[in-house]
């Protein structure tokens, strides 16, 4: 593979970075990637996982999440565009291996497993292009649906559908949730196996009926958990409630979380994220609804 420096080009994150190509010569079809370290890392977490339940600090009731983004992102991300095309299904076969890997020392029971798919709305969106052929809306769920497949039937399936938390920033604002829902129900419509959890970002300042009101179409499978990422550490527990409440209108129940992870978050930031999660997923009743007819 050869190299190319981009960045500082006015594109979203265009931090300095490296693209990637065939050398001249080389049959894109015999490339193979690597391990990707995915599963080194997971494993190395999982044991620390099962020595902090063993201890009783985790509930033994709990799962070992992994989180892992679809093949789309890195090959739109580092890949040069002439190329993808050819060399996703290498990078895809890579990804499924180190699923494989996981699958095979993490107990199917204590395994939970997340696809991230930023690439996927963000194409929905029109604001990625697509390199291959067909229906880009029908040709993204077909990835997202071999993906599912390939995660244990005893193990648990998520999907994070993600606008891009690049300095804190969407790749573009969400108009409202319309192609967030659109996607989830096409992922449901095409995914055979349970989907038991669905994560969809709520911005921080989108406390308006016109940004929730398309959840009323949702059509997810009866196993499938929704949360939303309406958790931002900027206004803590007050602003999340507004957004719980914003949300209420229109869903009788869901969970709550940030809008993007822990990931990109210094760690002195996540013990507030975790009070306010803690102060605003209290159980109890959800507030009033106040749907207008």
């Amino acid at each position: 593979m050869e190299t190319e420096a981009t960045g500082a080009d006015g594109e979203y994150g265009s931090w300095l970075r490296t693209r990637f190509f065939p050398r001249p010569g080389v049959d894109p079809a015999q490339l193979r990637f690597g391990a990707l370290g995915y599963a080194s890392h997971a494993l190395r977490s999982y044991a620390e996982f099962r020595a902090a339940r063993d201890a009783g600090f985790v509930p033994r009731h709990w799962r070992f999440m992994v989180a892992m983004p679809t093949p789309l992102a890195p090959i739109n991300r580092f890949i040069e565009a002439d190329h993808r095309a050819a060399l996703e299904p290498a990078y895809e076969a890579a990804i499924l291996t180190e699923l494989a890997t996981i699958a095979a020392a993490v107990p199917h029971e204590d395994l939970a497993v997340q696809w991230d798919a930023p690439h996927e709305i963000g194409t929905w969106e029109g604001f990625f292009q697509p390199f291959f052929d067909g229906d880009p809306r029908v040709e993204t769920v077909a990835r997202l649906a071999r993906l599912a497949a390939a995660v244990p039937d005893e193990a648990e399936l998520g999907f994070h559908l993600c606008y891009g938390d690049a300095q804190h920033r969407h790749f573009v604002q969400p108009k409202d949730t319309g192609i967030a829902v659109a996607l989830a129900n096409a992922i449901a419509e095409v995914v055979a196996r349970p989907i038991n959890w669905l994560h969809l970002p709520v911005p921080r300042d989108r406390t308006d009926d016109e940004y929730f009101a398309p959840l009323t179409g949702l059509q997810l499978h009866p196993e499938t958990e929704l949360y939303l990422g309406l958790v931002h550490l900027t206004d803590g527990a007050e602003g999340t409630r507004e957004r719980i409440r914003a949300a209420s209108r229109y869903l009788d129940a869901f969970g709550v979380a940030t809008e993007c992870g822990f990931g990109r978050r210094p760690p002195e930031d996540v013990p507030a994220l975790l009070r306010i999660h803690r102060a605003v997923a209290a159980p109890g009743p959800l507030p009033a609804r106040d749907r207008t007819s």
